[in-house]
């Protein structure tokens, strides 16, 4: 039976990293997706801190993940096993910023190191949580904050959670008591981008940046006293 930090290895390569660019299955961009929640965290003067995010790994890759740590060997519980797959996943996507874009009134924002993280299994489903804070605080005023989350390369697709295929109210909320508008605007590709995304299969490079032109876009707008 395979050692426990090897399964690790495994899972990493058969599910997350695949959305670092290592496909699986042999079908056209993209290869699955992540449900996503967004919560937007402010301080007591209207300064946004950081976005809290829940991403949640479509069935297929949960249920990979799960049978890969569930085959490793040694006495270790789902939850200690998780939480090494958790590490890992952190560490692999900080050289990507997280897949996280955020700009405040045009100006492209910098961001932290995530340091608060879990990883859990909620219905059949893994969610990776994470804390992803700004590099410094940003006072809002009244300029727009937007964000994109997205896999560059599109094997993955991101998009927040919906019902009925609209956002759900819960998909992008704003922490704390702050008079704040909320969006979620949907991806707009043109028509050359959705086609070479169709064409890419297991053998091909997506360029990178594939991914930014099917994120969807949340926007923050808050009255600030």
């Amino acid at each position: 039976m395979p050692s426990f930090h090897r399964v690790i290895r495994r899972c990493l390569a058969v599910g997350w990293l695949v959305i670092l660019g290592l496909p699986l299955g042999a079908q056209a961009h993209p290869h699955g997706w992540i449900d996503l929640s967004v919560r937007l965290i402010l301080d007591d003067q209207g300064r946004v801190e950081a976005l809290h995010q829940r991403w949640r790994m479509d069935p297929f890759y949960s249920l990979v993940l799960l049978e890969e740590l569930g085959r490793a060997e040694g006495d270790e519980p789902l939850e200690a096993r998780l939480d090494q797959l958790g590490l890992e996943i952190r560490d692999t996507l900080a050289t990507q910023d997280y897949f996280t874009e955020v700009s405040h009134g045009g100006d492209a924002l910098t961001l932290g190191e995530v340091s608060e993280y879990t990883v859990m299994e909620r219905g059949g489903r893994v969610e990776f949580i994470f804390l992803l804070p700004l590099a410094e605080p940003r006072p809002l005023g009244e300029a727009t904050l937007r964000y994109r989350v997205f896999d560059p390369t599109y094997y993955i697709e991101v998009v927040h959670e919906a019902d009925d295929r609209a956002p759900r109210e819960d998909a992008l909320v704003v922490g704390g008591d702050h008079d704040c508008e909320t969006r979620i605007l949907p991806a707009d590709p043109d028509p050359a981008q959705v086609a070479e995304a169709a064409r890419l299969d297991t053998d091909d490079q997506a360029p990178e940046g594939l991914g930014r032109y099917f994120a969807e876009t949340g926007e923050v707008q808050c009255r600030i006293e």
